[in-house]
């Protein structure tokens, strides 16, 4: 780790590029290969050379410039560029659509964009206007990169400058979020927010020069860009990117070159993983079906989960949602390296965590070293965490508020909703529901703003709900609602394994019919009373669905109807439903 005089991104990138100079910072995994390979000194010269080009182009401290891009080398080098040149980082997702983009530029006043050949279209669409200069970072070379200026491009050269000397209480980076709550926010970071957590990670993984990153989440949320990506830097490791998304056919080769050591992703990922590859293959082994042995069968499929994400893995990150129960108990009994991570991106993000080997099931772990963390009931009483009385309840419940140097500045523009989100007494309310142990472990029981209130009172947790229909192999995922009467709604989205089985059921009823009679008529009947049968075993499906699910929860919070959902879910960047569209739609 380079040791900072500092907490800024400026400081940063100028000591790690002269420690670990000649060490491969960045690379991109493209048609089997490793291709744009970076070293360490090429990536301060070449972030550098972004910054003088901005300063060129007129741009001030304190101007925002927006970078969107898809996950490449030339990211982080526009992002700390963008730094250098003492402007403010404005990252973007490229899933955001046209008129979110725009919005956003209206509404931090950008001054320039950092894009590519792939984000063109939209930024097209969203209405910037052509006044504003395009760096395409994706036509950057050692001499300089191009520009677009009122429709014209020109190559414009690096020059030598004096990188802007940023201080730690400033605004480093604005970031919009996409949340589930249908309201998109700009959260202003500072460059001490960034640096505090990517330092303050060190309690929960030791990362060394020799570690190399795979990166699968994009850049512009801040779970990967604090921990997947400055962390790294801060460190001198490597860093892959994928550049497309990571579907298996892009994923398995880029895991058997380069071997990683060090992954981040969201629960989705391992969770498909073990529904569709592990559990089947387990579940039949005859090893597995015996008490005495199924450890051993667990053990042996751990080994071989390590094995498919390239063999030398040994931190698996996991967060931004919930992690199904079924999973985090099959991968803690495997001895897979995986690790519980909580926070937000208004704290930079991680509150809380555990090192592989040492999560307690359920739980994120404790408060991240130099952040406290406490619980607060709805009476306004420190119930757990800092504060709480010695002789307070184990698992007392109530908003989890936080307080540390990685809790942002507060919403760009925006004091009201700045102001309602801090206490009185300055702690951060995250809006999550939550309780500790007598160890300070931090357990999640979901958003304060999801929780349905029972018919007499009770707290009703969908994510709960959520998590025993998921772990039904006939769903792909599912989401909970109560009705305007208080019923509970369960949405499914149906698995590939359920599909399949009503679209052979279906094939089979239809050729049937066709033995019978091979007249038009009959074929006809034939059709329909395939469908019918598809249509009779789904509304079964969802009643057994039900009572199956039911028979696992307590009586107020029990399913009062199972309703099939046809699309997927729209959902964040760290795959998180966006619920507010949900119940407006099918309540």
């Amino acid at each position: 780790m380079v040791r900072l005089e500092r907490r800024t991104l400026t400081e940063l990138v100028q000591a790690s590029s002269l420690r670990f100079a000649k060490r491969t910072v960045f690379s991109l995994f493209s048609e089997g290969t490793l291709s744009n390979l970076v070293t360490y000194e090429d990536f301060g010269k070449l972030s550098t050379g972004v910054a003088s080009v901005l300063q060129q182009l007129g741009l001030k401290k304190g101007d925002r410039v927006m970078l969107l891009s898809e996950n490449r080398p030339e990211w982080p080098i526009s992002y700390f560029g963008i730094s250098l040149a003492g402007t403010v980082i404005v990252p973007i997702l490229t899933d955001f659509i046209a008129e979110h983009i725009g919005t956003i530029a209206r509404h931090a006043e950008i001054s320039a964009v950092c894009a590519t050949e792939k984000t063109l279209a939209k930024i097209k669409i969203a209405g910037i206007s052509e006044d504003i200069p395009l760096l395409r970072i994706d036509e950057m070379d050692s001499q300089g990169i191009m520009v677009s200026i009122k429709g014209q491009e020109v190559k414009m050269e690096f020059k030598p400058l004096i990188p802007y000397k940023a201080q730690e209480d400033e605004v480093a980076t604005i970031i919009y979020t996409s949340g589930t709550t249908g309201s998109s926010k700009g959260v202003m970071l500072s460059h001490r927010n960034l640096i505090f957590e990517a330092q303050a990670c060190r309690s929960i993984i030791k990362i060394y020069p020799r570690d190399r990153f795979l990166s699968v989440l994009p850049l512009a949320h801040t779970y990967e860009c604090t921990i997947g990506m400055l962390i790294a830097v801060l460190n001198g490791a490597s860093t892959t990117y994928l550049g497309k998304a990571p579907t298996p056919a892009i994923l398995m080769p880029a895991l058997e070159l380069i071997r990683p050591t060090i992954m981040l992703t969201v629960p989705l990922i391992i969770e498909k993983t073990y529904r569709t590859k592990i559990k089947p293959s387990l579940e039949t082994h005859p090893l597995y079906k015996i008490p005495l042995t199924k450890p051993l069968a667990i053990k042996v499929a751990g080994t071989k989960l390590i094995g498919s994400f390239g063999g030398a893995i040994r931190f698996f990150g996991i967060g931004g949602a919930a992690l199904a129960a079924d999973v985090e108990d099959f991968l803690q009994r495997a001895g897979f390296p995986y690790a519980i991570g909580y926070g937000l991106t208004e704290t930079a993000p991680l509150l809380a965590g555990a090192p592989p080997f040492k999560s307690v099931l359920r739980s994120t772990g404790p408060a991240l070293k130099g952040v406290e963390l406490r619980i607060v009931d709805q009476n306004g009483h420190i119930v757990g965490g800092a504060g709480a009385p010695k002789d307070a309840p184990e698992h007392a419940e109530g908003e989890i508020q936080a307080r540390g140097p990685n809790v942002m500045l507060g919403y760009y523009k925006d004091p009201e909703k700045t102001a309602e989100v801090f206490t009185s007494d300055g702690w951060f309310k995250t809006g999550d529901l939550g309780s500790m142990d007598k160890k300070g472990r931090l357990f999640i029981r979901g958003r304060l703003k999801a929780m349905i209130l029972g018919p007499s009172g009770e707290n009703i947790y969908p994510e709960e709900i959520e998590s025993i229909l998921n772990s039904s192999g006939y769903v792909e995922d599912s989401l909970v609602y109560a009705t305007e009467k208080g019923e509970l709604v369960a949405l499914v989205v149906l698995s590939e394994k359920a599909k399949t089985m009503f679209a052979a059921t279906s094939d089979i009823l239809h050729e049937a019919g066709k033995t019978l009679e091979t007249t038009a008529h009959n074929v006809g009947q034939a059709t329909q009373h395939a469908a019918q049968g598809t249509i009779q075993g789904i509304q079964h499906l969802l009643q057994e669905l039900k009572n199956t699910t039911n028979k696992r929860l307590a009586g107020f919070s029990r399913i009062h109807r199972v309703e099939l959902q046809d699309e997927p879910f729209e959902k964040t960047a760290t795959q998180k439903i966006k619920r507010f569209l949900y119940p407006k739609k099918k309540s």
